[in-house]
């Protein structure tokens, strides 16, 4: 028996996430569904990220057991030839029986974009939020400026009661604009449910001028999620990159 880890990307849009769901098809159920054909055995993968309907990945990590002889590094290459378009490994390897995806320390890279026009560009409708109102990325980049370091998100999260500790750490939050295209790259040491995506609508109001960038450090102390910007649409994010420390 051997441990396979993959680095998995896809397209978010036609899935109900990552993990499987009674009443859709997932990432997870996918992968499950042509490994097990490939390998001859059932196979359950555990991932690292467990992304919402819609959002998208370049980078997310699963691993699964297998007694499988075919070697670990080519099942990339037999799997990408099975699954669909919008789903394809970029890696796959072997690494030792007690690694787990989610247990060990990591570094997360998000991505968050939002096509900031006049009129909808309908090749960034999938892949990116659209925003009308003019948005001033010097103040999204000062609202984010006050979210880097340790904290505790409470306000930045979608509450689930089990989970008691919402400190984590950003260690780095950065807003770009390239013409109409704004984008806002977070790395941390972990999320909690939804906190990029209520980032990222936080940033939008300081932004669009709803809300004075100073106000964040208010926010985060507070630890009440009505205080925070709305939870920005799915489509405009993707899990850039998942690096084991």
């Amino acid at each position: 028996m051997k441990r396979v880890k993959l680095t998995v990307a896809y397209d978010g849009t036609n899935y109900c996430g990552w993990q499987i769901q009674p009443n859709g098809v997932t990432i997870e159920s996918e992968l499950n569904k042509h490994l097990s054909e490939l390998l001859g055995e059932e196979i359950r993968v555990i991932g690292a990220s467990r992304t919402d309907a819609g959002v998208h990945a370049r980078g997310n990590v699963a691993v699964f057991d297998t007694a499988s002889r075919i070697p670990a590094e080519k099942i990339s290459y037999a799997m990408n030839t099975r699954l669909p378009e919008d789903i394809r490994i970029q890696e796959s390897c072997e690494v030792s029986s007690d690694f787990h995806p989610r247990f060990c320390r990591t570094i997360k890279t998000y991505e968050y974009k939002i096509c900031n026009r006049r009129f909808p560009d309908p090749l960034c409708r999938l892949y990116s939020l659209f925003y009308y109102y003019p948005l001033d990325e010097k103040k999204m980049q000062q609202a984010a400026d006050h979210l880097v370091g340790t904290h505790d998100f409470t306000s930045f999260c979608t509450n689930k009661p089990e989970v008691t500790d919402r400190v984590r750490t950003i260690t780095s939050l950065n807003v770009t604009r390239d013409g109409d295209m704004i984008t806002i790259r977070v790395k941390g040491n972990g999320f909690l449910y939804n906190m990029v995506r209520i980032i990222a609508g936080t940033l939008l109001r300081a932004g669009s001028g709803q809300m004075d960038p100073e106000e964040v450090p208010e926010i985060l102390a507070a630890c009440d999620r009505s205080r925070a910007g709305d939870t920005a649409r799915p489509q405009g994010l993707t899990l850039v990159e998942i690096l084991y420390l």
